[in-house]
């Protein structure tokens, strides 16, 4: 009977999901073609977004979001933001902060129906993993949203955990920090592994998800580090909130 309840959940879940966002996709396109003359930045199609993922929640009660430490961003600050990357939900939970940043995301996920179109308009960064002239061109892309007023979404681990522990950290992301003098931003999520686990499509019933926003890691206390010591610093950082 547990099981069966599972896929009613996980079925109910998936139906939403695309169900929404064919109805709420055409909205996009309408913010996109009147704002695009004089919001270059894409602001209001982003937080439209974050409305989009936050609707994407409602209509499914059975995941708790619990959201700390949001005080700590400066609305009107850029950041380089980083977090674990638990499960593909966790691209949800970051989107109901509803704050402006642009995503650093795989290339494939842009291709997705609707949700993937979306992040095109938005302008998100698309990645080809193992790639060097996309992880250039990513590099060059951002370092340029990022001067102008945008803050960044980085996933430093650069791909789901798959038994949530922390990954190793590339060095993308603290690069951009050294070469821009943006302050550093962790971000924790814990929950989203059992929500939905990697490869798999099942979604988990009632379960408690957590967003743990810690202190801004202001260019001053870093300037002087490598990015390889930076990466490590920021990672015992999150590993120490996670154990």
């Amino acid at each position: 009977m547990r099981k069966l309840w599972t896929y009613i959940v996980s079925f109910w879940f998936w139906i939403e999901m695309f169900g929404s966002s064919i109805i709420l996709f055409p909205v996009a396109i309408v913010i996109w073609l009147v704002t695009m003359p004089f919001d270059s930045r894409r602001y209001y199609l982003h937080q439209f977004s974050c409305t989009w993922s936050n609707i994407a929640f409602w209509l499914n009660p059975l995941w708790r979001l619990k959201v700390s430490g949001k005080e700590k961003i400066d609305k009107k600050g850029t950041y380089i933001i980083v977090s674990n990357h638990q499960s593909g939900a966790d691209i949800l939970v970051l989107f109901t902060l509803q704050i402006h940043f642009k995503w650093v995301a795989k290339r494939a996920l842009f291709f997705v129906p609707f949700l993937g179109w979306n992040m095109a308009m938005n302008r998100y960064i698309a990645l080809r993993r193992g790639k060097k002239s996309s992880m250039h061109k990513m590099m060059e892309r951002s370092k340029k949203d990022l001067l102008n007023g945008n803050s960044m979404m980085i996933f430093p681990e650069g791909t789901r955990s798959r038994d949530g522990r922390l990954q190793p950290f590339k060095s993308g992301a603290f690069h951009l920090a050294l070469e821009t003098h943006i302050p550093i931003l962790p971000i924790i999520i814990t929950g989203t592994s059992e929500a939905i686990r990697k490869g798999g499509y099942l979604i988990s019933k009632q379960h408690n998800l957590r967003v743990q926003i810690l202190d801004p890691i202001p260019y001053e206390d870093f300037r002087r580090m490598e990015p390889k010591e930076l990466a490590e610093v920021v990672y015992k950082k999150i590993e120490t909130v996670l154990a």
